[in-house]
Parts: C-alpha cells; structure tokens; sequence
C-alpha cells in the first residue's frame, strides 16, 4: 500500500476474486408481488395461460427482477473491509440484459470486485469500486450483467 492510500490489503485481496456463487430459483410468487409492488399490471408477470401463448412460453420476470444475495454479501465485505474512508455510498447501478428471466428458471449469481480507482476530490481521497455481478441460467447463458459502482470516502 503506498502511503496514504485508500487501497488497503484488505481489498486488493478481494480484487478480481469471485466470490462463491449464489443459485435461486424464479418463483411465480414472488414474480407476481414484484410487479404488483412496482405497479406493472403486464400479464406475462402472473397470467400463466396468457403466458404460454406468448414468444417466451412460460410466466418471465420483469426487468427488475434480480434476487441477488451475492451482490449484498460482496457490499458487506466492502464495508467491512480495512479502509481509512468510513463513509460507504451506493454510487449506482447498470444492468444489461440479455435473456427474460423465466419461471422456473435456476439462477446462478456471481458477484466480483473488478476495479478499484483512488481519486482525490474537493473534501479529499474517494475510493470507487466497481463490482460486476453476472446472473446465468441452468443452460449455463448469461441472462443479466449487473455492474454495481460503490464510492468510499
């Protein structure tokens, strides 16, 4: 560590290593609720028959519709990594789709730390770190890629 550096030990060890995957499973349920609680009333979210006459053949989730406990397990560690900045701010979030999420599908979830950039700003040292979260099938495609950006200060 160079002196004064935000980059400590601590995270230059989690750099660039993946964490251990997470696998759930789309549950209509929960498929159903999300889109009720964020006001979509589109029937491919919860009408099964309505679904299966669609291109997708089944009940999908909607865009938003990403469990993700290894990206909540990567923050924590984040956090409570060794760091001399003790804010920790959720800097935002980019997702890119590829595949709809589909009911019955089983999910695996793989959350890394690929960047980590120290910059000086007008209050002093800021740490961003960039963690990338990718979501695949049980046919092994990648279905969704979530770049998490995370700021220290």
């Amino acid at each position: 560590m160079t002196e004064g550096s935000a980059i400590t030990e601590d995270l230059k060890k989690m750099l660039g290593v993946s964490q251990e995957p997470e696998v759930w499973e789309a549950e209509k349920g929960i498929i159903k609720r999300l889109a009720e609680a964020i006001g979509d009333p589109n029937p491919l979210y919860s009408d099964l028959e309505y679904a299966k006459n669609s291109r997708y053949g089944t009940i999908i989730g909607p865009p938003l519709y990403l469990i993700d406990p290894g990206l909540i397990k990567m923050a924590d560690r984040l956090i409570e990594a060794e760091c001399p900045l003790p804010a920790f701010i959720n800097a935002g979030t980019e997702l890119e789709y590829f595949k709809p999420i589909r009911l019955g599908d089983t999910i695996t979830t793989v959350a890394k730390l690929v960047d980590l950039t120290e910059k000086e700003g007008r209050n002093g040292k800021l740490l961003f770190m960039t963690v990338e979260v990718t979501y695949t099938n049980q046919d092994n495609e990648l279905v969704v890629k979530c770049t998490n950006n995370f700021v220290r200060r």
